[in-house]
């Protein structure tokens, strides 16, 4: 059985691929996540976490779209959609899951931009995210920066 951690990375890594399918196909994300767990070994990545990360973030995909939207310098729709929906994960951790530190968020983003996103596309997702986090996560980030400061 592979660490907790190892099974967070895994369950981020296929819950942008279930939000890339919906995002390109359109089907429901029900059947997406059966294909999924059809797929996969459930033993090899956090269900509980994937699951909720599809849900909460089609459910709430105007908003977290607006919050993305406000920190682009381009359309949502002339995003590739790998960054999009690596963004929209994102968005959901820094928005919904306070138990997962914003420097985890971001750095997971750009390790997965890296992975499956366009060449030099993690510096861009860093780039949103960096700039989403102070707003999602205001007192965690200014706590951060002040223990940056007196170090």
């Amino acid at each position: 059985m592979s660490s907790p951690l190892t099974q967070r990375r895994k369950a981020r890594e296929l819950a942008v691929q279930a939000l890339y399918q919906w995002g390109m196909a359109g089907q429901d994300i029900a059947s997406i996540e059966a294909q999924f767990y059809a797929e996969h070994d459930p033993e090899k990545f956090d269900g509980e976490y994937f699951r909720e990360a599809l849900r909460a973030v089609l459910k709430n995909l105007d908003e977290f779209d607006d919050l993305i939207s406000a920190k682009l310098d381009r359309s949502l729709k002339s995003l590739d959609p790998v960054s999009l929906a690596i963004l929209r994960l994102g968005a959901f951790e820094l928005r919904d899951r306070m138990d997962i530190p914003f420097k985890v968020v971001i750095n997971e983003g750009i390790n997965l931009s890296k992975k499956f996103g366009p060449t030099e596309s993690d510096k861009y997702v860093n780039g949103v995210l960096d700039k989403l986090a102070p707003e999602l996560r205001g007192p965690e980030v200014q706590a951060e920066k002040k223990a940056r400061d007196k170090s």
